[in-house]
């Protein structure tokens, strides 16, 4: 026990900073109140970009979100588009195209920080408006229920073995808060996780379709996407990267803590717009989306996907997300996954998110 004790001791007290941080912004995020910020309102058609594949926990809630919007008179019906791809680029490069127009919004999950954590996103592509937090995920690692993998020490065990003895199913891009969600762990007892056999699929409905067909040995995904899988049997939860054990289909899936492993994951869903977004766009975002949040269709959804309701506005969001690209980068440093060069990062986790 040496090396790797001690930089997760540093992780973990990042981890209790931000949700501090969190906690604190809270209170920042209130409404916006000023006149001025009132008179902005929608007066074209809406689109709702999510970077990911059709049917996956980035599509699921984004759709949810926008048929709330308009149920609830909120807005109008949106176009909801998907745009999968590495680190979301073609997602992004939609709506950051449209300056100052914030008649497109986009999901902003863990994945956006982690890209810029990694150097992967280019300058324009790292000054998308926040607007809201919406909800905190969970990362859980699970296997086909016939699989001689039985739990975290089984997992971790045949990894110390052979690192690539497995084929670890994610998505959607190397290196972003999915693979994280397993790597970080792992490394914690001692597995070579630079050695992993990582497969990135297009969105976690098809790494799924994968592991229930045989073609994968382990997936790495947020709890949505097991629900079907979980209910029929065919799945079997190794650990689950939250705080405690959740509810409903979920209350047999154990936690990593409670196998010994202490880590829990960070990972969350919140909405972007395009850059330049002017304060009364921004307070018009808001209030809608508290609206729309606050209702008991979007409750019921956020509790049946087990995730965790957490609501912070624009400067809120902005500021954890800075804080998470700059603590991101150094864990994906020390987990040895960031790429050849992506050294000129240091810089990129202070850039202010506008």
């Amino acid at each position: 026990m040496q090396n790797h004790t001690r930089p997760f001791a540093q992780r973990r007290r990042t981890v209790t900073q931000w949700m501090a941080c969190m906690a604190m912004a809270c209170v920042v995020s209130a409404p916006a109140q000023a006149s001025d910020d009132s008179t902005w309102q929608p007066s074209k058609n809406l689109e709702f970009i999510v970077p990911g594949g059709a049917g996956a926990a980035l599509d699921m809630a984004a759709r949810k979100l926008t048929d709330v919007l308009a149920k609830e008179g909120i807005t109008s019906n949106f176009i909801v588009t998907n745009k999968p791809g590495a680190h979301s680029i073609q997602a992004l490069e939609t709506v950051a195209r449209h300056k100052g127009d914030a008649h497109s919004l986009i999901t902003l999950s863990s994945g956006y920080v982690t890209s810029q954590a990694q150097g992967a996103l280019p300058a324009h592509l790292q000054n998308l408006t926040p607007l809201a937090t919406l909800f905190r995920e969970f990362v859980t690692v699970v296997v086909r229920a016939d699989s001689p993998v039985r739990n975290a020490q089984d997992l971790v065990a045949r990894l110390k073995q052979d690192p690539s003895g497995l084929s670890i199913g994610i998505s959607n891009t190397l290196g972003n808060h999915i693979h994280l969600g397993i790597a970080q762990p792992l490394k914690q007892e001692g597995v070579s996780v630079q050695q992993l056999r990582i497969v990135p699929y297009k969105s976690s409905a098809e790494s799924m379709g994968a592991l229930v067909g045989g073609h994968l040995d382990v997936v790495a995904a947020t709890t949505p996407n097991l629900l079907p899988y979980l209910e029929s049997g065919r799945i079997r939860v190794i650990a689950i990267a939250a705080d405690k054990r959740l509810q409903g289909v979920f209350a047999q899936a154990p936690t990593w803590k409670e196998q010994g492993i202490d880590y829990v994951s960070n990972a969350y869903q919140g909405v972007m717009t395009a850059p330049n977004a002017t304060p009364a766009q921004k307070a018009y975002w808001l209030q809608a989306l508290r609206r729309a949040t606050q209702t008991k269709e979007w409750q019921d959804f956020v509790a049946t996907n087990q995730w965790q309701h957490l609501f912070l506005g624009p400067e809120a969001t902005s500021q954890a997300i800075r804080s998470q690209v700059a603590s991101t980068h150094a864990l994906l440093d020390e987990l040895g996954l960031l790429p050849a060069n992506a050294q000129r990062l240091a810089q990129a986790g202070t850039r202010p998110a506008r």
